[in-house]
C-alpha cells in the first residue's frame, strides 16, 4: 500500500466517522476547518495532528467519540481489528494501523 492509497482510506475514515454529526454539522464542521483553522477536507491525512487539535478546540472532551469513529471505519477498511478504548491517542492510533498495513502487506505471500 502506498502512502497515497493509505491517506484516501483514512480520508473516507474521517468522512464515515463525520456522519455520525449528520449531514448539513459535517459540512459546516468542514467549513470551519477551512476558515478559522486552514485545513481543507483533502488535506486532512497530512495535518492530522492539526485536524486533532480542532476537533478537540471544536468539541472539547467530546472529540474522543468522533475519533474513535474515525478509528473504527479506519480498521474496518484496513481489516484490522479495533478495540474501542477512550484513552488511545488519535494519532498513535492511526501510525499503528499504517505500520500494521504496511507490515501485513510486506510480509503477505506473492
Amino acid at each position: 500500500m502506498t502512502q497515497e492509497n493509505f491517506d484516501k482510506i483514512l480520508l473516507s475514515a474521517v468522512d464515515e466517522g463525520l456522519c455520525l454529526l449528520g449531514d448539513s454539522p459535517k459540512q459546516v464542521l468542514l467549513s470551519n476547518l477551512e476558515h478559522p483553522f486552514q485545513i481543507e477536507e483533502k488535506d486532512i491525512p497530512s495535518n492530522l495532528n492539526e485536524f486533532r487539535e480542532a476537533l478537540e478546540s471544536i468539541f472539547g472532551s467530546g472529540a474522543i467519540f468522533l475519533e474513535n469513529a474515525i478509528l473504527k471505519h479506519l480498521h474496518d477498511a484496513l481489516g484490522l481489528a479495533f478495540e474501542e478504548n477512550m484513552n488511545k491517542d488519535f494519532l498513535e492510533s492511526v501510525s499503528l494501523a499504517k505500520r500494521l498495513t504496511l507490515k501485513k502487506e510486506e510480509t503477505a505471500p506473492e
